[in-house]
């Protein structure tokens, strides 16, 4: 069971590398911002990532965090459906906003504009998931209130087959990936114990594909083929 569960976790963790590798291109954020917001921008420049440097070490690494027309833009892809998300969000966000202001002073009477936030979870796991959710940091209050006077919102899109498929019509990257995610998925569940050694091998073979995988998704199904 232990060895089980270890390659599960080892699966997971490719799939993650996976995301982070192809929507940490600008291209690529633009393309999947755009089909989220139903808009056309094409010039990929306006995308600035904003990754806090301490994320990791603080337990709050975000896949993607990009700034682009005043908006900051958190996503994160997911096999586990985290309903702690608000939570994580917010902690995440107040250290990025805290960058953001760093050098200008709250204590003056002139207003300090920020950018405007936008939370998205792009859930991929097994479990029967409804296709959104928005999830609220209100829930985990102790005493419920129906006008909370601190709120954080967090859209968790289902991207499994038949989920959101508008949404991946619209950001092909975004399609190919969940193809991706699906084919490992298949594979994982038809090898045998032995078999799950391969698994070590594809995710040191990713290292290797990750400058050829930022001008083409093709190595990606070659890897999930194999």
């Amino acid at each position: 069971m232990g060895e089980v569960t270890r390659e599960t976790k080892v699966l997971r963790n490719y799939k993650d590398t996976v995301s982070r590798m192809l929507f940490r291109e600008p291209e690529n954020a633009l393309s999947l911002y755009n089909a989220l917001n139903g808009t056309s921008y094409t010039d990929a420049s306006q995308i600035t990532f904003n990754m806090l440097d301490n994320a990791i070490y603080m337990g709050m690494q975000n896949d993607i965090s990009f700034l682009i027309m005043n908006e900051v833009n958190l996503y994160e892809h997911q096999s586990t459906y985290n309903l702690n998300m608000p939570l994580r969000d917010l902690f995440y966000v107040a250290e990025l906003l805290q960058v953001y202001v760093k050098d200008q002073s709250l204590y003056s009477s002139k207003l300090i504009k920020l950018p405007t936030p936008h939370f998205v979870v792009f859930y991929n796991g097994g479990e029967s998931k409804p296709e959104r959710r928005i999830l609220k940091l209100s829930e985990a209050f102790e005493v419920p209130t129906d006008d909370p006077e601190l709120e954080l919102r967090v859209t968790i899109l289902n991207i499994n087959p038949e989920m959101n498929e508008d949404l991946k019509e619209k950001c092909p990257v975004l399609k190919q990936y969940t193809q991706y995610v699906e084919q490992v998925r298949c594979n994982s569940m038809n090898m045998s114990l032995e078999q799950k050694g391969s698994v070590r091998t594809q995710k040191r073979n990713v290292r290797t594909q990750k400058k050829s995988a930022k001008t083409r998704l093709n190595p990606l199904f070659y890897l999930a083929e194999n």
